[in-house]
C-alpha cells in the first residue's frame, strides 16, 4: 500500500498548507507525481522541495482558482509535467466575511464564492476531460460540516460550502458509468494557519463545539480524502464523508 499511487498524476489546491498539504505529502510519498497550486507559489514551491527532497515528484503552480483560466492553466501546467491526470483535489478556500447578512459586503461574498465554490467548478470541467484521457480516476472536493448544517453567521461560507456538496453529486451521477470518482469530504474545525492568530477564548469556543474535545489535525483529514482518492474506495462515489469530531451528530 506505501505505492498504491505509483504512475498516477495528482493535482492539489490549495496546496501550500493545511488539508492541502498535508493531502500533496501522503499522496507523493505513495508515489504519485503531484502538481501543488496556491495562490502563493512560493509556498507551494516549499512543499515541492519537501517532495523531492524525499526522493517525490512534484511542480509548483501560482493559480488563483477563483479565475478559471488560472485553473485550467494549472491543470495544463500538470499534465505537460507529468503526461496525464489521474486524481485531483479541489481543496483551496478562504474564510471570508461574516455576521448578519444584512451587514456583509457583497465584493466580500462574491470572493468567497469565487474561491471556496466556483473554483471547484472550474476543477472539474478541466480536470474530467484530463480524466477520461487517462482511462478514468478520482477526485476529492472539500467541502465542510458548513456543508451539510448551518450556522448563523456565516451565510456566505454555508451558502458555499453546501454548493460544493450538490455540485459533487450531480457531477459524480454524471461521470459515475466513465470510470471517475467524486466525493466531497466535510472536516470539522481543523487546526491549519486559517485559525492562527485568534483569540484564545475564540479558539477554545471552537474546541468545545466538538465532542471529541480537541480540533482535527490536517493529516487526519488527509488519511481520509487519499482514502477516497485510492482504489481501495472503487464503490464510493457520490457521497459526503464526514470527518469532524462528532460535530455533525448532534
Amino acid at each position: 500500500m506505501a505505492h498504491e499511487f505509483d504512475g498516477k498524476v495528482a493535482l492539489v489546491t490549495g496546496g501550500a498548507s493545511g488539508i492541502g498539504k498535508a493531502v500533496a505529502l501522503q499522496l507523493a510519498a505513495q508515489g504519485a507525481a503531484v502538481g501543488v497550486a496556491d495562490l502563493r507559489e512560493d509556498a507551494a514551491q516549499q512543499v515541492v522541495d519537501e517532495i523531492t527532497s524525499a526522493g517525490g515528484r512534484a511542480i509548483a503552480i501560482g493559480a488563483d482558482v477563483g479565475d478559471p483560466d488560472q485553473v485550467k492553466a494549472a491543470v495544463d501546467a500538470t499534465v505537460q509535467a507529468f503526461g496525464s491526470l489521474t486524481h485531483a483535489l479541489n481543496n483551496a478556500g478562504i474564510g471570508g466575511p461574516s455576521g448578519p447578512i444584512q451587514d456583509v459586503d457583497i465584493d466580500g461574498y462574491l470572493k468567497l464564492i469565487d474561491v471556496n465554490l466556483h473554483s471547484v467548478f472550474y476543477g472539474m470541467k478541466y480536470e474530467i476531460p484530463e480524466l477520461l484521457k487517462a482511462g478514468g480516476g478520482a477526485i476529492v472536493n472539500t467541502s465542510s460540516i458548513l456543508g451539510l448544517v448551518g450556522t448563523p453567521l456565516a451565510v456566505p461560507y454555508v451558502t458555499a460550502k453546501h454548493g460544493v456538496a450538490g455540485m459533487t453529486k450531480a457531477t459524480a451521477l454524471q461521470v459515475a458509468s466513465q470510470g471517475i470518482r467524486i466525493n466531497s469530504v466535510h472536516p470539522g474545525y481543523i487546526d491549519t494557519p486559517l485559525l492562527q492568530g485568534m483569540p484564545q477564548e475564540a479558539y477554545d469556543a471552537l474546541v468545545g463545539l466538538h465532542p471529541i474535545g480537541r480540533l482535527g489535525t490536517a493529516d487526519e483529514v488527509a488519511e481520509l480524502v487519499v482514502f477516497l482518492l485510492s482504489d481501495r474506495a472503487s464503490f464510493i462515489t457520490g457521497s459526503q464523508h464526514v470527518v469532524d469530531g462528532a460535530y455533525t451528530a448532534q
